[in-house]
């Protein structure tokens, strides 16, 4: 079962204060619910503060909101692959072998 975007947002919300709280750490409480990439930075930072703190409650709200995200997180997964079902092939970020 997936949770509503409003669900989301609450579950954003509460990570966003004990993240602001804990770590001092701002956070888009809306974008993180929303999308999944910048999620998916926020839960890899949590859970390293929360090792590093020993916070078992920031990991439960990291891993919830992993949970959460799983979804949006698929969808976006496949919306990057090609019709044919293979990954694109990244392209190079300079013209003339710059980068």
């Amino acid at each position: 079962m997936s949770m509503s975007e409003s669900d989301r947002i609450a579950l954003a919300a509460r990570l966003h204060v004990a993240l602001r709280r804990k770590h001092g750490r701002v956070t888009d409480t809306e974008w993180m619910a929303t999308n999944a990439e910048y999620a998916t930075e926020i839960i890899r930072m949590t859970r390293e503060h929360a090792a590093e703190t020993k916070d078992e409650d920031l990991y439960l709200l990291a891993t919830r909101l992993e949970q959460a995200m799983e979804p949006l997180a698929r969808a976006a997964r496949l919306a990057a692959r090609a019709p044919d079902g293979i990954p694109p092939i990244p392209l190079p970020r300079f013209a003339g072998g710059l980068g």
